[in-house]
């Protein structure tokens, strides 16, 4: 493939473009992990959170607070480089970038699922429990099936925010396309000055994060959104 490239651009264009879309494939890995990662995190805070015990909802809202509040690019840097020279071992960027990209994905889906729960109208709550549903069973057969529905749109919205965060993660070694790209557009090769790696590298951050902005306004207007619904101040 690398060669098709160089036989339809030329060096050194067809070695950047072909590396640089190498690199994509990274971007879009990581991007996986978090979303899947942070979803599944972010279900069980979620569930914490809108359960009826008080210590949970303390514990929940202490862990939303603390991973909104904590920059992504500190996050990283504690991660990948803090840790490893606090106890003298070797982080894998992957396994940094991965932790730290869970924790802050969690944090933020946790509080737009919190939102579409609790815009369920509570008349749905007193309904499961006239009919002798435990909280469980309220949530799972209920409210869940509504509160997808409002959750979609934003969840599809920050899938965005998600991969814009983890162009961050080169500054701990991650082997993206930020990587790559400052890699070359710093190299001191004639064609891969910064005005030429960077438009680039612009454009296929907008192909990967276009399609699901779009995708997200769609479901929004068919579906509806929690932005649409009057909810408490987030947590």
């Amino acid at each position: 493939m690398r060669d098709v490239f160089i036989s339809l651009l030329g060096k050194p264009y067809g070695i950047v473009l072909y590396q640089l879309l190498e690199a994509t494939q990274f971007t879009i890995y990581l991007s996986l992990i978090a979303f899947i990662g942070g979803g599944i995190l972010a279900l069980f805070i979620t569930l914490v959170k809108t359960s009826p015990s008080k210590i949970g909802k303390q514990v929940a809202t202490g862990y939303i607070w603390t991973f909104q509040s904590v920059p992504l690019l500190l996050m990283l840097f504690l991660l990948g480089l803090g840790v490893p020279r606090l106890f003298d071992i070797d982080m894998d960027p992957w396994l940094a970038a991965g932790i730290a990209l869970v924790l802050y994905a969690s944090a933020y889906l946790s509080d737009v699922w919190r939102g579409a729960v609790e815009a369920v109208p509570a008349g749905q709550w007193e309904g499961g429990r006239s009919l002798g549903f435990s909280f469980l069973q309220i949530i799972r057969l209920i409210i869940l099936p509504q509160a997808f529905r409002l959750s979609l749109a934003p969840t599809v919205g920050f899938m965005v925010q998600i991969i814009k965060g983890t162009s961050l993660a080169y500054i701990i070694g991650f082997h993206d396309l930020m990587n790559v790209g400052k890699r070359w557009a710093n190299a001191p090769v004639q064609g891969t000055e910064p005005y030429i790696i960077f438009p680039i590298m612009a454009l296929i951050y907008f192909c990967l994060c276009f399609p699901l902005s779009h995708w997200s306004r769609v479901l929004e207007r068919r579906l509806g959104s929690v932005s649409k619904r009057k909810l408490p101040t987030p947590t």
